[in-house]
């Protein structure tokens, strides 16, 4: 395999890496395990946001970053209110719903990183200098930041029990 070659699949299994297990901070998956349903849009003094606030976010945030990078006809939501939940309090279907949607589209985002068709440096048609690899980046880095504050959450809720 040419060197370039080598290159490309190491930097894509990073990606994927980051994407996925996390690398140096906690998956979604660990974050949310056994959270318990009762506390799930309950926000602790002091900070601003409800785990369901989070995951809600999350979910949001990653659609509109997958859809932007393989829809040149993708409307972003309006911010900030685009963003985050309106409902403080989801049923379990709500809530196993955004669970599922999170890793759906963290999963189709991997697919686009995967495809050895995609250029991850070609720049974006329809943006600004936006590029694959730069979107899935900004996906890891986004998802990690606010996995930190599930954990933040939970310890103040004393729901943590890693």
């Amino acid at each position: 395999m040419p060197d370039k070659d080598k290159n490309d699949h190491a930097l894509r299994e990073h990606v994927l890496y980051l994407l996925g297990e996390g690398g140096a901070h906690l998956s979604f998956d660990d974050a949310i395990k056994g959270f318990p349903a009762d506390k799930r849009g309950v926000t602790p003094e002091g900070l601003d946001h409800s785990v369901w606030d989070l995951v809600e976010h999350i979910r949001l945030a990653q659609w509109d970053i997958l859809e932007f990078s393989r829809n040149r006809k993708h409307q972003s939501p309006k911010w900030p209110e685009g963003y985050w939940p309106a409902k403080q309090n989801p049923s379990a279907g709500e809530w196993n719903a955004s669970v599922k949607k999170v890793r759906a589209d963290v999963s189709k985002m991997q697919g686009l990183v995967k495809n050895p068709k995609t250029d991850l440096f070609a720049k974006i048609p329809w943006g600004d200098g936006q590029t694959i690899l730069r979107e899935a980046l900004l996906v890891a880095d986004h998802n990690a930041y606010h996995v930190a504050q599930i954990v933040d959450v939970r310890k103040l809720l004393g729901v943590w029990n890693k």
